[in-house]
Formats: C-alpha cells, structure tokens, sequence
C-alpha cells in the first residue's frame, strides 16, 4: 500500500483531481470527466497518462 503522506501529495496528471486508493495495487483519479485508474507497482504510482486504464477500458469489477 502506498504511504498516507505520499498519497496526500498526489494528483491526477490529466486532470489535477485527487488521487484515492482502490485496492493494494491501484489509483482512482475522482476527477470529473476523467476516473483514470493508475497502476502501483513496488509501492510506486506509476502516474503516466499512457499508461493508466481509462473507464470505458477496464474490465468489468476493476472499478468498484
């Protein structure tokens, strides 16, 4: 899990929205319009907009 402090510093690189926890391995940006879900990986976001799982692409139950 990514460190609380870490978190709190963290942002959407699309959008500037906050970043929240989904899982022990995934980032949920919540902002409006956007929702990209961001990998962790070693403890580390991986926060590359190329990389991230837009809604219309997840697999049904990764976003919930």
């Amino acid at each position: 899990m990514i460190d609380p402090e870490l978190l709190a510093t963290l942002c959407c690189p699309a959008c500037r929205a906050p970043l929240t926890p989904k899982g022990p391995d995934r980032l949920l940006c919540g902002g409006p319009g956007c929702g990209l879900l961001y990998r962790i990986e070693d403890e580390i976001p991986i926060l590359l907009v190329e990389e991230a799982i837009a809604p219309e692409d997840r697999p049904r139950g990764l976003d919930s």
